[in-house]
């Protein structure tokens, strides 16, 4: 089940949002728990357990930590449990095929699939468990509010990765709140508007594109932004869903991307994209290493380390692997030549060489076949069937229009338009608005759920990028 589905739209989250209103406080989290498990088994009921072996796992773990004299081998046996685990799902064929390249060895494939989400709710009982060996949270001894913080639906399958401390108070100390509902439920329709009335058309021309066979230097522009774009406001989409549904049941999520394509450096998108997920690498794997402590050569072995999990995080692929030491590179040259000279060029210039760097980043990223990587590069610089074609200009002149909108709409351009017609301030609910300017911004959501509702009838394409790591 995903957020942009017509069966949660119109069943999961109206039923849900009647139950928890009209039960009982002290009722509500194991409400919240059994429609968060229900949630995930939609899609994958056998997977349920292998999430339910997480929680026991993690919650017995943090238990010996708290309670014991040696908490650092809990610790590590926890570390090595839960990476264990993810590897044995999500690597272990990679490993197997490549490793049966080598003349002489052949090693079975397991045939696992994916479990989804499990990327994302491993990472957030990891740091739950290094946290509380740090001392920086109590050991949560109700096994019920460890549960649902790990298997909260809003953030189970695509994040935000919510860690632990974030939430503690709010998990057992929250009230239903009238501006906190209207604010989430604001957030959710901006986040589902981006996932189907954007994601999904540049998803659309970025198949089409590819289909149609080999790529001139337009299509192959075309294509790099239409991914460039898909993947923002797919993924940005499901973020705002996900902190907007937070809020609507007491929640307070961290913002996950902050307009990261207005970068005017690669240091400075890392800074605004997927922040999660940065956080958790930099809080959980740089600091720890040393960081920047010990000296440049160990900071540039640090550096390498973290890009090379956050390459493999995203997929058992080289793709990711090159996509993640491409970012290496790139902020080790930035870092230490590249911004040094480039701070004294003109914005416009630093966020050209910017856009540039993250667009071929994502030709890298959405390159799962070698032959998807070579048909972009032949048509960036070597196009076999030259500079453009008449399929590139007609899809170029057809998309015109959602390809400006999509462009513009990823700078902060149209929400500062939105919060000033409707008098929103830095997405405060408490800021007094007056009543024509909430009813007129509701109007303007109702219409974007009724576009979206419309469109999820008419149409099947819905995918979800993140959903595969």
């Amino acid at each position: 089940m995903i957020f942009s589905s017509l069966f949660f739209l119109m069943i999961f989250l109206p039923v849900l949002l009647l139950i928890y209103c009209v039960v009982p406080e002290k009722v509500r989290n194991v409400v919240l728990l059994i429609a968060s498990l229900i949630f995930y088994a939609f899609g994958e009921p056998k997977y349920v357990l292998i999430m339910l072996g997480s929680i026991i796992f993690n919650y017995i773990m943090g238990l010996l930590i708290h309670g014991s004299k040696i908490p650092k081998l809990f610790l590590i046996l926890d570390v090595i449990g839960n990476i264990f685990v993810l590897s044995l799902f999500k690597y272990a064929d990679f490993l197997a095929v490549n490793l049966s390249r080598i003349p002489g060895v052949r090693i079975p494939m397991l045939g696992l699939a994916l479990p989804i989400g499990i990327s994302f709710y491993t990472f957030q009982t990891m740091s739950y468990v290094i946290d509380v060996y740090r001392g920086k949270v109590k050991c949560q001894k109700n096994i019920i509010l460890f549960a649902l913080y790990v298997t909260m639906f809003p953030q189970l399958i695509a994040g935000p990765i919510v860690r632990y401390a974030d939430i503690e108070t709010e998990l057992n100390n929250r009230k239903l709140d009238l501006d906190a509902i209207h604010f989430g439920a604001e957030r959710f329709l901006i986040g589902l508007g981006k996932k189907v009335l954007l994601a999904n058309e540049f998803g659309k021309l970025y198949d089409t594109l590819l289909a149609e066979g080999p790529l001139n230097l337009l299509t192959a522009f075309i294509a790099a932004i239409a991914f460039t774009l898909q993947i923002y406001f797919d993924f940005s989409g499901y973020s705002d869903m996900a902190i907007g549904l937070g809020r609507i049941f007491g929640f307070h999520f961290m913002e996950n991307f902050k307009y990261p394509y207005e970068a005017k450096s690669i240091t400075e998108f890392w800074s605004k994209w997927h922040i999660s997920l940065s956080t958790w690498f930099k809080e959980y794997v740089y600091i720890p290493l040393g960081g920047n402590r010990k000296g440049v050569m160990r900071q540039i072995i640090n550096l390498f380390v973290v890009w090379a999990l956050t390459g493999i995080w995203h997929g058992a692929g080289f793709n990711f692997l090159l996509w993640g030491l491409y970012y290496f590179l790139i902020l080790i040259i930035e870092k230490f030549v590249l911004l040094k000279f480039t701070e004294k060029w003109p914005g416009i210039i630093r966020h050209i060489y910017s856009l540039i760097i993250i667009l071929f980043g994502w030709v890298i990223f959405a390159s799962d076949e070698w032959t998807t990587f070579v048909s972009f590069i032949r048509g960036f610089f070597a196009p076999a069937t030259g500079v453009y074609s008449s399929m590139g200009i007609y899809e170029l002149i057809t998309h015109a229009m959602i390809l400006v909108i999509g462009i513009i709409g990823a700078t902060r351009l149209p929400m500062n338009i939105y919060e000033r017609v409707f008098k929103i301030k830095d997405h405060d609910v408490e800021n007094g608005r007056t009543v024509g300017a909430v009813v007129t911004a509701d109007v303007y959501l109702l219409l974007v759920l009724f576009l979206c509702i419309a469109t999820l009838v008419g149409d099947s394409y819905n995918p979800f990028l993140y959903f595969r790591f």
